[in-house]
């Protein structure tokens, strides 16, 4: 019985001291959602170091790849192939753009913060092509809203 009570008390101060469990955020990949036609949603997340993000085709034709200009210095980035589910982890602090290859001028990007990035003017002003710079204006602004 003292054996028993002595391997509770140790569990119970392992649980206790425990670093928070990362956790794994999901994103669709859709043809169409509530923001329009070619959309991740959400399309903003707000996650913690050590934390993943699943990528998860909804519909044919989509990846998520790195916007090398949104992402932290010395960040390697990383390209999901097409029509596949990619599931990322973060563990530096920083912003990150992800893009969809064959859609990133039809608007498909969305931002991931991690940690407590703040947005920089290098990221206010990059010029997305197309509808994504619209997109990840309209991102920025609800960012600086909250």
């Amino acid at each position: 019985m003292k054996y028993l009570l002595t391997m509770l008390k140790v569990v119970c101060l392992l649980a206790l001291t425990a670093p928070a469990f990362a956790q794994v955020h999901e994103v669709l990949m859709k043809n169409r959602g509530t923001a329009g036609p070619m959309v991740y949603e959400p399309d903003f997340l707000d996650i913690q170091p050590g934390d993943s993000v699943k990528f998860i085709r909804t519909h044919r034709s989509h990846n998520a790849a790195s916007i090398a200009e949104l992402s932290p210095e010395g960040y390697q980035g990383f390209i999901g192939k097409i029509d596949e589910e990619i599931e990322v982890k973060y563990d530096k602090p920083g912003l990150y753009g992800i893009k969809c290859s064959p859609h990133y001028a039809m608007g498909m990007v969305m931002l991931i913060k991690v940690g407590d990035a703040k947005l920089t003017d290098a990221y206010r002003n990059f010029k997305a092509p197309g509808v994504a710079d619209k997109r990840l204006k309209a991102i920025f602004a609800r960012m600086d809203a909250q």
